[in-house]
């Protein structure tokens, strides 16, 4: 499975309950990401997308449990540890700004093996600079 966040410079998902922004050309970054797999998210993470027609879009309760084998799981609300074991890739999007947060990625990175192997900024539609991070463990480098 491919794992995609997006944080602020604190590694925060959330902030009172809710996503802390969502960025018209990042949904797009995200389609043409997954456009050759299954794209998995939860109802919630949905919304943001609902005027966009994705074909390999699957929405289910559980997106972490149900993702297979080079499949992307988009998740904004849900704690990421658990699925560490089933991540081939993490692809990290940071919004670059300081939120209030009360949810946060908790996969330690560099304690865990995981190296970045691809950086680079885009502009989005709401922020001036959002950053995309590719991760992928050290034993899988060569794989990519």
């Amino acid at each position: 499975m491919i794992l995609i966040v997006v944080l602020d410079d604190k590694g925060g998902m959330l902030f009172n309950k809710r996503r802390q922004s969502q960025d018209e050309l990042l949904r797009m970054r995200i389609i043409e990401l997954s456009k050759d797999s299954k794209l998995l998210m939860n109802a919630y993470s949905a919304k943001q997308f609902a005027n966009n027609k994705i074909p390999n879009l699957q929405v289910t309760p559980d997106p972490l449990e149900e993702a297979q084998a080079g499949q992307y799981c988009f998740v904004e609300n849900i704690k990421v540890d658990n699925c560490e074991p089933q991540l081939e890739k993490i692809v990290i999007y940071k919004w670059n700004r300081r939120y209030p947060g009360d949810l946060y990625f908790n996969i330690p990175l560099e304690e865990h093996g995981w190296n970045c192997v691809s950086s680079s900024d885009f502009p989005g539609s709401s922020h001036e600079k959002i950053t995309e991070e590719i991760y992928v463990k050290a034993d899988r480098e060569n794989e990519q």
